[in-house]
């Protein structure tokens, strides 16, 4: 049966690895669970309630992706979306949570409506092939920035923006640790060294922790836990009112749809080509169905009283492991749906022990620098910006939108205006639009 769904054998690949990757990639991104509820709570939604939401909207929304377009892609509520979602459409414009959360769902049902017609999948597709790989090898660096941030190996410096960290820091060290030894496992050609990286950082820091090492990982004090709250669920339709009272809601609902789509665009053509899934012509094998079951998940999120949920960058983890198929996609959401119950265990995924993913996968998929042609002016200005505003500007993309401006100037100085595509063109309107005039 799995067989005949996820055909395994044509994508070179087995049950066991799939399961494998599906466990490594829900590890890799399982912060979402604990970090999207900090972010949502500051509106006044109930962190319990934001929690359930964000379980089993991830649950949903990876298992469409998984049977539906036999994507190794995991989804969860956006980071950077959700700080969208709070600091901008609820502080800054003024709208409720629920106002915000109707936001989401009519962005989502935009969304679905644009994958239904395949206008996502024309956008994606014009994207020039160099710059679809300095997209994915921007996305490396940006994921493994957030995992030395998080893991507090970089930290913010009002003197150079940016720093070392304390290295005496015990949870540092267990970082740097874990680096080190998820990157000698690679080298060493371990099978799955990413997702034993993983185990292997925890145990050691959990044994620290018992030892008396302050801020280490938690030994679970108990497994199951049923205190569920469904009071964010349905919210969204309470706050549809508050979109044709404030005007600036429709400002709202297209930064949501900005955001989301570049951002998703992004980590689909960085997973598709990890994963071997672009054809012949460099288009992306079935990525309408992979964009329409992003849209649905947003749609879903919505209702359940999440912000937008998107196709997450550390799906990449389970792809290095050797996820090809959407049955690494299903067992992550299973993953989501029995953390709903088995939250307590998620004490022991800290951002120590998540780091050394993230810094290794980042690693792995910078290599696809090496397919950009240096010489050509065009292709390494292009990606050159795509890649250093990613990690500066924080954001996906703000780096694709810059990176298309560049390519468009550079191929208007080379005398090759006319192989500039008109949906480029479009493009490079609405990115200036949306980098110059709307809120951050």
């Amino acid at each position: 049966m799995l067989e005949k769904i996820f055909k395994l054998k044509e994508k070179g690949t087995t049950v066991k690895t799939e399961v494998l990757a599906g466990v490594t990639t829900f590890l890799a991104m399982a912060y979402i669970l604990a970090v999207n509820p900090s972010i949502l709570g500051e509106t006044g939604m109930s962190v319990k309630g934001v929690f359930l939401a964000t379980a089993l909207s991830s649950a949903v929304a990876t298992m469409i992706m998984g049977f539906i377009a036999n994507y190794p892609v995991a989804l969860s509520a956006g980071m950077g979306v959700n700080a969208l979602f709070t600091y901008t459409i609820c502080f800054g414009m003024g709208l409720s949570y629920k106002g915000a959360l109707a936001c989401v769902f009519v962005s989502g049902i935009i969304f679905i409506a644009i994958s239904v017609t395949g206008l996502r999948t024309y956008i994606i597709n014009a994207i020039p092939s160099q710059l679809k790989l300095a997209i994915g090898a921007g996305i490396g660096f940006f994921i493994a920035f957030i995992g030395l941030k998080n893991a507090g190996i970089i930290v913010a410096s009002e003197a150079t923006a940016v720093a070392l960290g304390n290295l005496q820091d015990p949870t540092v060290l267990l970082a740097v640790f874990g680096i080190l030894v998820t990157i000698l496992l690679l080298t060493k050609k371990v099978p799955a060294a990413v997702f034993y990286g993983l185990i292997i950082t925890a145990v050691v820091g959990m044994i620290a922790g018992v030892l008396g090492v302050s801020g280490m990982p938690s030994v679970p004090q108990g497994i199951i836990s049923a205190d569920l709250d469904f009071s964010l669920v349905g919210a969204f339709a309470e706050g549809m009112g508050e979109l044709l009272e404030h005007p600036s809601c429709f400002v709202a609902i297209f930064s949501l749809l900005f955001v989301d789509f570049f951002d998703t665009a992004g980590t689909l053509v960085a997973v598709a080509n990890r994963a071997n899934l672009v054809d012949e012509k460099g288009e992306l094998e079935n990525i309408d169905k992979a964009l329409l079951a992003d849209s649905v998940g947003t749609v879903f999120g919505s209702v359940m009283g999440t912000s937008t949920v998107t196709s997450f960058v550390e799906s990449t983890s389970g792809v290095e492991v050797g996820g090809r198929t959407g049955l690494t996609a299903v067992t992550t959401g299973i993953l989501f749906l029995l953390s709903v119950f088995f939250s307590p265990l998620l004490s022991c995924v800290t951002n120590a022990v998540t780091a050394p993913a993230l810094v290794v996968v980042g690693i792995l998929m910078a290599q696809q620098l090496k397919g950009i042609d240096w010489d050509n002016l065009v292709y390494s200005a292009s990606g050159f910006m795509t890649v250093i505003f990613m990690i500066l500007a924080y954001s996906i993309s703000d780096g694709i939108a810059i990176g298309f401006i560049t390519y468009t100037i550079t191929m208007i100085g080379t005398g090759k205006t006319k192989e500039i595509k008109p949906i480029v063109w479009i493009l490079d309107v609405c990115f200036i639009i949306f980098l110059v005039f709307l809120p951050k």
